[in-house]
């Protein structure tokens, strides 16, 4: 029995066709996306997550009118599946994990500029105007990055750069 006539029987349910065209072809299938990614837990996610699209999308192979091959549309759903983990994870690594406080302690920002900055450069920075002691506190204070402070504020990086600079220099100038 060929691949496409496995697929024609897992689209009528059949369950037995389905673990054979497991059998058949997951081996295959994962040296393929590892050729595109060493993480070999992606690489079990995409591989459940191709083999459940098949399960559930059999029928629109059986019922296409095109003759392709069922080991290419496979290789499709695999490939997108993969693509999807990679955007996934990239959104991940780009949202920047900021902690919700429930109670209303005071801000790290308020006790170090309390305890630990002098006089003269908390002066300066609270004449700063609120959008650049926000990006200052932010990047300065807290240590995030241009883009984490970006997300963050929920503004430009270019913003976030200039407003930095701005700051900056404000402060320079009060402290001078």
């Amino acid at each position: 029995m060929t691949e496409a006539e496995l697929v024609r029987r897992v689209a009528d349910g059949d369950r037995a066709a389905f673990d054979e065209l497991y059998r058949r072809t997951s081996p295959w299938l994962a040296v393929r996306l590892r050729r595109r990614c060493a993480d070999d837990d992606l690489v079990a996610d995409v591989l459940q997550e191709t083999y459940l699209a098949v399960w559930r999308a059999a029928g629109s192979y059986a019922g296409s009118v095109t003759e392709g091959s069922a080991v290419g549309w496979l290789w499709t759903i695999a490939a997108n599946r993969l693509v999807d983990a990679f955007r996934r994870r990239a959104r991940q690594e780009r949202v920047p994990n900021v902690p919700l406080v429930e109670t209303t302690a005071p801000a790290a920002e308020d006790e170090v500029m309390a305890t630990r900055v002098g006089q003269d450069l908390e002066q300066a920075l609270l004449r700063l105007p609120p959008e650049l002691r926000q990006v200052l506190q932010a990047m300065v204070l807290d240590g995030l990055s241009v883009r984490q402070t970006s997300v963050l504020l929920s503004m430009p990086e270019g913003t976030v750069k200039t407003r930095a600079r701005r700051a900056r220099i404000a402060l320079r100038e009060a402290l001078s």
